[in-house]
């Protein structure tokens, strides 16, 4: 592919298609502080607070979506989870960026390097050593909590294991960092009873407790003393995004004990026996977290390590999941249901990887809202392959078709990476120019600073109140 003659797109007006979009946009969306609810981003790495300096291994080392482009343009994966040089895996994504025209990354990509650098060239092969010293020589200044702030990040959530000791963020809690950090109980190794490795997963929860596990409610006390102990840090969210199906049956309480037991005793369980189980811990946890007021999260859609060469040489979380297309439908209806009748339904948040359940996912969220709070029941911003322009639009768009729009607590990265956060600027962007072309067709009144307050409460102000952290 010829070179790239220059970056013409990133502009102050990027995305936005009209002067009403401009006016929203820049007047009331542009610097909102960011609360970003959920992340991948290492607690260690804030609390340590040393520049990372290096731009691969702020970009490359844990994108998946990277590698996947990169392997979809032929690299050798030698230069993508292999051994070669910074230098040389740079290089490779350099080589790659011209190719991913019309994919979020070729956007992403050229918005981190305009806000984060102020670099204006696009990047590829005739531009990569340029950039790489540039970026190099910027990042080796800028510590997390810095790249953080430059964003105006004033929370992040990372996600947590139930056995996680939290000492990173009390480090971060005693430091003077414009950010606060949050840690989020992440549940998925408490359901993995029909895996070899749950046992061991039973001797690293015995020893974060000061007790034997040695029955079902052995179990049931240790979880309760981490939602504890998690709460005691600020943890104030919950979340779940284990692969495959997400299945809800009847069961009673002796069932479960029985089963416990049995695989306790190194027995195999059939798969009603293990959806039992599952659908058991669902309810359980979904009480702790009302009776804490929690905001529980369900990720839910993906299939996993599918290719299963890449999974050997690598290991899980090789940058080979999909969508998956899984029914979601009844078993959401029976789990928020059945938390609903006792009234024991917290703040909930549901994101779907599959687009064709779209209005499936919103349409169940509205059957569960009450007057606890505007906008309990929660469908998320477009996840994973959905966060993208395309998959942004179509999210705000069922939603508003199907749901409040207005009540929505917008974006979030998702994300491994502290370059990540212009992807919030990306959705305000897309965000304006919607509520623009409504405008212009006359679809909404003409009213800019009604419009401009109902953007502002979806970038920010919904998230904090809904969320109800103590922000500065």
């Amino acid at each position: 592919m010829s070179n790239i003659k220059a970056n013409t797109f990133i502009t102050d007006n990027f995305l936005l298609n009209s002067e009403t979009a401009q006016k929203l946009y820049h007047e009331y969306a542009k610097n909102m502080p960011i609360i970003d609810y959920h992340n991948h981003l290492s607690p260690k790495l804030i609390a340590d607070n040393k520049p990372v300096e290096n731009i691969t291994d702020a970009w490359l080392k844990e994108d998946h979506y990277k590698w996947r482009g990169m392997r979809a343009n032929g690299i050798d994966e030698e230069f993508i989870t292999g051994s070669a040089s910074s230098k040389q895996k740079f290089d490779k994504w350099a080589e790659t960026v011209p190719y991913t025209l019309r994919n979020p990354l070729f956007h992403w990509t050229h918005l981190e390097l305009k806000r984060y650098f102020d670099i204006d060239e696009i990047l590829q092969p005739g531009t990569a050593n340029a950039i790489y010293e540039k970026t190099n020589a910027v990042l080796h200044d800028k510590t997390p909590a810095q790249l953080l702030k430059d964003m105006k990040v004033e929370v992040i959530c990372t996600t947590d294991d139930p056995t996680d000791d939290l000492k990173y963020h009390r480090q971060i809690a005693k430091q003077n960092f414009y950010t606060k950090v949050f840690p989020t109980f992440r549940s998925d190794n408490l359901f993995f009873i029909e895996q070899e490795s749950f046992k061991d997963y039973l001797n690293l929860l015995n020893n974060t407790v000061d007790f034997t596990i040695n029955s079902y409610p052995d179990f049931i006390k240790a979880i309760d003393a981490r939602i504890d102990f998690f709460h005691e840090n600020g943890c104030r969210l919950s979340d779940y995004g284990v692969s495959g199906a997400f299945t809800i049956v009847n069961y009673n309480q002796d069932d479960i004990i029985s089963i416990f037991n049995k695989r306790l005793n190194g027995e195999q369980l059939t798969n009603l026996e293990v959806d039992k189980y599952k659908s058991s811990i669902y309810i359980y946890l979904g009480r702790k977290y009302h009776e804490k007021g929690w905001v529980q999260q369900y990720h839910l859609g993906p299939l996993r390590n599918n290719n299963k060469r890449l999974q050997k040489q690598f290991g899980a979380d090789a940058g080979c999941d999909s969508i998956g297309d899984y029914s979601m439908a009844e078993s959401m209806s029976r789990l928020f249901s059945a938390l609903d009748e006792t009234n024991q339904l917290a703040k909930t948040i549901t994101y779907n990887l599959n687009p064709s359940q779209n209005e499936v996912f919103v349409t169940m969220m509205g059957n569960f809202n009450n007057s606890d709070i505007a906008g309990k029941m929660q469908w998320g911003s477009a996840w994973w392959f959905l966060d993208q322009k395309d998959g942004m639009e179509k999210q705000l768009n069922v939603l508003s078709n199907m749901g409040l729009l207005s009540r929505f607590i917008g974006m979030l990265t998702d994300s491994r990476s502290f370059l990540s956060f212009p992807r919030h600027e990306y959705f305000r962007r897309i965000l304006c120019n919607l509520i623009a072309e409504d405008l212009e067709k006359g679809l909404v009144p003409n009213d800019i600073e009604f419009l401009g307050k109902m953007i502002q409460d979806i970038c920010y102000n919904n998230a904090k109140n809904y969320l109800n952290f103590e922000t500065k």
